[in-house]
């Protein structure tokens, strides 16, 4: 039974941006069926002095009667963040790694300061307990030590959505991967390594899914996927959307390697080297939450097929 205006289940999404917006869309969509309110954490320059693009969504969260609620979280310490967190019973983490380094441990700090009855991490990507800490250059050493903070403790619940590579980043032309303009695609590690892919999309409706399905005083880790997919099949399915040759090249993980010790503070050389290794960036779509409740979700094909970004080259 949908919960009361008085009892609603109030939930705060952490940041608007690529996967943020999404969540609140998804969130949105069913929050009057669900008994639920939806707020948003922005920056206060979103309001004081917007872009066309802040206006724009500004005027979305209007029209889907989300709240705002203005902060700077790097400003912020983790007590004055707790103290905003604290009137809501979840809340979830949509800000990445944009915030800079001790970002994730802040925000995870003012959750369990505040006693959230649940919360949901920045967590969108590999699973972070198949790696080391200081792999890769260490960068996912504060991953990995949010989910030692989040298992330490017991008074709030957590989840945390595992989505393998947004598929748009296979595609992001300083990753260099994929070379749509020059048809090329450089394999990481080898051509049969597999990555895991999910859309923002998907990310945003399965996270709604797992909040409003799940039981409140559950804590668990939930596995996404558009796609589980090789190198080589990423370039067979260039080839085919573009009825054309690509060139193709591996980059073998020495090689990275001595890329990332040659500047070992560049971050797109470090994750080149993370996503060369399988372990924890690919998983069995079988495995995966949207497979096993039948919830279906866009593969690399469709997302060739369908995105303008890509679909226009």
């Amino acid at each position: 039974m949908p919960q009361t205006r008085q009892d609603a289940l109030e939930i705060l999404v952490v940041g608007a941006g690529e996967l943020g917006s999404r969540v609140i869309r998804a969130l949105a969509a069913r929050a009057g069926r669900e008994g639920a309110r939806i707020s948003v954490l922005l920056r206060p320059d979103t309001a004081s002095s917007p872009s066309p693009v802040r206006r724009a969504l500004l005027e979305e969260l209007a029209t889907l009667k989300v709240a705002v609620i203005h902060a700077d979280i790097a400003a912020s310490d983790a007590h004055g963040l707790a103290r905003i967190f604290r009137a809501f019973h979840t809340v979830v983490n949509c800000t990445g790694f944009v915030g800079g380094p001790g970002t994730q441990r802040k925000l995870t700090a003012a959750a369990l300061e505040a006693g959230v009855a649940r919360y949901v991490p920045w967590q969108f990507g590999i699973d972070y307990d198949t790696v080391e800490t200081g792999s890769a250059g260490g960068l996912f050493d504060e991953q990995i030590a949010v989910r030692a903070m989040l298992r330490s403790q017991r008074a709030t619940r957590w989840l945390i959505v595992s989505t393998g590579m947004f598929t748009s980043f296979l595609f992001e032309p300083a990753f260099g991967v994929v070379d749509l303009e020059g048809l090329r695609v450089n394999a990481l590690g080898s051509w049969d390594t597999r990555v895991t892919v999910t859309t923002p999309e998907d990310i945003g409706r399965l996270t709604a899914d797992i909040l409003f399905t799940q039981p409140v005083d559950h804590s668990g880790i939930f596995f996404t996927a558009g796609e589980t997919l090789s190198y080589g099949r990423l370039a067979d399915l260039v080839e085919q959307r573009f009825q054309r040759r690509v060139e193709r090249i591996e980059w073998s993980v020495p090689m990275l390697e001595d890329e990332l010790a040659k500047r070992p503070q560049d971050t797109m050389r470090k994750y080149r080297l993370a996503f060369a290794r399988e372990p924890g960036v690919a998983w069995d779509v079988g495995v995966t939450y949207n497979a096993q409740r039948g919830i279906a979700t866009e593969d690399v094909a469709r997302f060739l097929r369908g995105h303008r970004g890509v679909a226009a080259m």
